[in-house]
Parts: structure tokens; C-alpha cells; sequence
């Protein structure tokens, strides 16, 4: 290893790589190396490629192949917030040191997306500043001002569509998410935030919590990075206890259970020196590939034991909420809380005394429990309109047929009855939650070309994550649908008062509901214009599609002619 290439950052360790020298870096290695491959995966927002970088004992580059010969498939993402460049350094240096000593592992095959974040990587300065080091770093946004670490699902970005297909091209067992934490002191340099258990299935979720993550704990503490479980404290320090991190399907790794890979985020504790927080990420992907490769039987059979699992899966959970009667003791190493005057306003402010570290039980609460169930429908059906959607559905794996002719089907509708949505943008979007919805059964008309998406694939999780509406990152929740929200007709008052009379006068049902209702509400009796919007909602001028959802659920077989 005399020779061996260094990095920028092992050149000064006070620096992080460019994004030139870090293409120039992996560029050298492919030219010395066969059993390395470079892919251009496609644009990101600013218009560089996007590229993954392959690593086979064998050199076969092909996963398609690579599947076939049964091997293990860990794929490692770096600099989605390039303000926390350590995964860019470590895996610089990770790549040269498994190529150079002729270490990549015979059953797994190593893919790191060098830099993902782009955009933001080329935005350099000085932004985390409650971050040690280094000298200079990306921002956390990208082109568009977006946290890719919240686009796994609605896609807005160039970058996140790359992404979706790099991972259900190679369709990884494994994922890693290499981030920099934030909040509070202690003494870890390395802090971990795993697959929730709950939300991960269960044959995952029990080899995980069994083996796996003992092993990940053990090996860290050996190398002298030990390491806690993310610290996200219930009051404004650990002392209080910490929850485990809800992974929903927005960010990486809850995007990664959805396609029953097990995704981790390590986040290197902001505070540490930078040196030491990108060796605690080399250590650990070192550790993560030497797991993946003393089990890769046990981990191809429980993901072939959970795909089946979810083809079959009837029940899915939309809501999970925290068990807050339920944790386990967790020995945390930290530092004592303390609070001086501050020299800024005059007031009380926290701060960690260093000269004061503790030892202790803490309490961990990670226990979720699903608030929300929905039954799958035999199918799906999207109309054509809706491409954004069929789009992403193709790009994740979905399988899907056409309608080969206009054709009248009974199917399961819903109606958005209420939802929330908060009065300033998320990521650009007006993201809705606490939807209630009401089902009918009508018969909808469909046109040749629509999509039907049955439900007995692997890709269950995806769909119906994505196509339920109460989901909390349904593509609902993320606005996809929100043209449906307005109403498109309604009436002059003048006008419709005497097809309204009409009306009453001969359904004498729609008249005593009409009654009733006035006596329930006396808002209602008091205003003429809010009893004729009554009358219209009840007739059958009343438009069907207004608050409609128009994916439709297909509860019982029936005769289609498909494409």
C-alpha cells in the first residue's frame, strides 16, 4: 500500500473532497483497476451525472447476473446532505483500500453512489454551523432547494428518479445512508438510526434485531467506535430518554423497507473531530460488508421468505404511533446538562459540561404500534391521466396491464370526507394528513389505456403505501392528487330555487332528510343559500367526481380485456 492513490481528505485531514477530485479520484482507480466499473445513471437537477460506483470480485458488472449467482447486493449512498461529507471521504478511501489489498468480498457485490447531492456539493461553504469541521462543505439543499432526504416518494427531483432506478435496477438486500447527526452532546462519535422493527417485516425485522444489529454493536465497540442508537431525545436532553426515528417512506431508508431491503443511516456525532468521524464511517461499512458476507444465505433466504410474505400479506399498517408504555434500558454515555447565563440574551441557556461525562441507563422507546390498517384490494386501477403517478409506479417495478377497451367496472371508491393541511409549504408541497375518507361502490367507466395494478407482487408495500390515501406519505399526502379537492359546478340561487322545489316536491324522502337536517343544524335553517347548496348535494346534478379519489379499488374478479 506504499503507492497506494490518497485522498484529498487523507492528504489534509482538515479538508473534504471537491467534487473534482472526487470524480478524478474514482476515474484514476477505474483506469487501474477491472474489477471496478463506473455507470452514468443519469442527470441530477444541475445537470452532472449522477454515478455508481460497482465493485465485483468476479467482474461481472451485470446485477441481473449477479442475481443469478446468488450473490449479495450492499449499495451505499453518500452526500444526500453533502454538509456531512464523511461517506464521501470514507468510501473514497474504503474503495482504494478493498481494490489495492484485492479485499472486495466473493459473495457481495459493493455499489456506493459517490456523491448524490450534486447540486448541493457544488454549493460550497460554510452553512452546518453547529458542525466541527471540515475547513468547507456542500449545502444541504440541492438545485432546487429540496432535502432529497424527503423526495424518495414524490419525486420532485432529477436526482430522486435516478436514485429509484439505481435501486430497483440492482435491488439491493442491503442499504446504507451515510449522514452527520444534530442535537445534543455525548460521548459517541458514531450514533445509529436502524430499520424501525415494527415497520420492517417481520422476517427482517427478527434477523436484524437478533443478529445483526448485536454484531454491528459489538464489532463498533472492537474498533473503539461505540456506538448509541440515534439520540432523539423526548425533552430537550437524553436524560429524559430517546424514541426510535419513524422512517416513513419520504426518507432513504424507509424507502428501502418498502422493497424489504434493511437501510441504515449511521450519523457521526456533528461535535467530533471530522478525522474521526469519517474513520467511524469507514469502520462502519467495513463491518456492515463483513456481516453481509458471513451471512449472505441467511440474508438471500429472508428476503426471498419477506418478498413472499408480502405478496400474500392481506393487512397493512398506513399510521404506526409510539408505544410510550413500552422501552427497554439502554447504558448511555453522555455528559451532564447543565445551565449558565446567557451571553447573548441574559437568559438561561443550555450547554453539555464535558468535564462532568456520565454513565447510565437511559430509556429507549421503540416500539410502534400500526393506528391504521387498510385491506388490499384485489387491484388497483389509475387512469391514464394520472402519469406523474404510473410514471413513478413503473420506475419502482410495479407491474402493471392496460386496458385494452372502454370498459364499465364496479369498483370501491373514496371520497376525502376531511384532511389537514398546514398553512406554509413542506419541501413544496401542502402536505395533507388526518385524512378521513368514505367509501362507495359504483359503477366508474374506464378507457382503453388505463392501468390496473393486482396485488399479489412483491412491490404490495410500495403500492399500497403509496396509493392509500390516509398512507402518511401517500402520494395523496404529497398533493398528487389535489385537483380533485376543487369543484368544478355548482348554481345561481335565483335559478336553481325552483328546480330545488321541483325537487322536494317530488321526493318526498329527500324532503324529510332535508327537515331533519335543518332541526340537527340551525345554522342550516337560518340560511336559504346553505338549504339549496343541501338540495344540490343531494340531487343528482351534484357532480360525482368532486372529493372523489380517482384511483379505484377492484374488490372481486371481473371480466377485463387487457393489454
Amino acid at each position: 500500500m506504499a503507492n497506494a492513490q490518497m485522498s484529498p481528505f487523507e492528504k489534509n485531514k482538515g479538508l473534504t473532497a471537491t467534487y473534482q477530485e472526487l470524480i478524478d479520484y474514482y476515474q484514476v482507480l477505474d483506469k487501474k483497476h477491472e474489477q471496478m466499473r463506473i455507470f452514468d445513471c443519469g442527470q441530477s437537477d444541475i445537470g452532472k451525472p449522477i454515478n455508481l460506483i460497482v465493485l465485483s470480485g468476479d467482474k461481472i458488472f451485470d446485477p441481473i447476473e449477479i442475481r443469478k449467482q446468488n450473490k449479495r447486493i450492499l449499495l451505499i449512498n453518500n452526500g444526500i446532505h453533502p454538509g456531512e461529507p464523511e461517506g464521501i471521504d470514507a468510501s473514497m478511501i474504503l474503495v482504494r483500500d478493498l481494490l489495492e489489498k484485492n479485499s472486495i468480498p466473493k459473495n457481495v457485490v459493493i455499489c456506493i453512489i459517490p456523491v448524490y447531492n450534486i447540486d448541493g456539493m457544488l454549493n460550497r461553504g460554510l452553512s452546518r454551523v453547529n458542525q466541527n469541521g471540515p475547513e468547507s462543505y456542500g449545502f444541504r439543499g440541492n438545485y432546487q432547494n429540496l432535502d432529497l432526504n424527503r423526495d424518495f416518494i414524490k419525486g420532485d427531483s432529477k436526482n430522486s428518479r435516478v436514485f429509484q432506478t439505481i435501486f430497483n435496477t440492482w435491488q439491493p438486500e442491503v442499504f446504507i445512508d451515510n449522514h452527520t447527526s444534530n442535537g445534543a452532546d455525548y460521548q459517541y462519535i458514531m450514533t445509529l438510526i436502524a430499520p424501525q422493527k415494527d415497520k420492517l417485516n417481520p422476517v427482517l425485522s427478527e434477523y436484524l434485531s437478533g443478529r445483526m444489529l448485536p454484531d454491528l454493536y459489538k464489532k463498533m465497540k472492537a474498533s473503539n467506535f461505540e456506538m448509541t442508537p440515534y439520540v432523539n431525545s423526548i425533552e430537550e436532553t437524553p436524560d429524559s430518554g430517546i424514541t426510535g426515528f419513524l422512517e416513513t417512506a419520504r426518507y432513504s431508508t424507509g424507502y428501502a423497507a418498502l422493497h424489504n431491503a434493511i437501510g441504515f443511516m449511521p450519523e457521526t456525532h456533528m461535535l467530533k473531530p471530522y478525522h474521526q468521524r469519517v474513520d467511524g464511517t469507514y469502520k462502519f461499512m467495513e463491518h456492515v460488508i463483513e456481516i453481509v458476507e458471513r451471512d449472505t444465505d441467511l440474508i438471500a433466504k429472508n428476503k426471498q421468505k419477506a418478498d413472499a410474505d408480502v405478496m400474500a400479506q392481506v393487512l397493512f399498517p398506513l399510521q404506526w404511533t409510539l408505544d410510550d408504555k413500552s422501552f427497554s434500558l439502554f447504558r448511555f454515555k453522555g455528559y451532564e446538562a447543565k445551565y449558565k447565563t446567557s451571553e447573548v440574551s441574559g437568559l438561561p441557556r443550555l450547554f453539555y459540561d464535558r468535564n462532568k461525562p456520565y454513565e447510565k441507563d437511559i430509556r429507549v422507546f421503540d416500539h410502534y404500534l400500526p393506528s391504521e390498517l387498510v385491506k388490499k384490494p384485489l387491484a388497483y386501477i389509475i387512469p391514464q391521466s394520472w402519469q406523474k403517478v404510473i410514471d413513478l409506479m413503473l420506475l419502482n417495478g410495479v407491474q402493471m396491464k392496460r386496458f385494452a377497451a372502454d370498459t364499465e367496472i364496479e369498483s370501491e371508491m373514496y371520497y376525502i370526507e376531511d384532511y389537514k393541511t398546514p398553512g406554509k409549504p413542506f419541501e413544496g408541497h401542502y402536505l395533507h394528513s388526518q385524512v378521513k375518507i368514505r367509501t362507495e361502490n359504483q359503477r366508474v367507466k374506464y378507457y382503453e389505456g388505463d392501468y390496473i395494478v393486482y396485488t399479489e407482487q412483491v412491490k404490495n408495500r410500495y403500492i399500497v403505501e403509496t396509493l392509500e390515501p390516509q398512507g402518511v406519505d401517500s402520494f395523496f399526502a404529497w398533493n398528487f392528487f389535489d385537483s380533485v379537492l376543487g369543484q368544478k359546478e355548482h348554481f345561481s340561487d335565483y335559478v336553481f330555487e325552483d328546480e330545488a322545489a321541483r325537487l322536494i316536491k317530488q321526493d318526498l324522502a329527500l324532503l324529510a332528510r332535508l327537515d331533519e337536517e335543518k332541526k340537527q343544524n340551525p345554522a342550516l335553517l337560518q340560511s336559504p343559500s346553505a338549504q339549496l347548496d343541501w338540495v344540490y348535494r343531494n340531487s343528482k346534478h351534484y357532480e360525482k367526481t368532486y372529493m372523489r379519489y380517482p384511483v379505484g379499488r377492484l374488490i372481486s374478479p371481473a371480466k377485463i380485456e387487457l393489454n
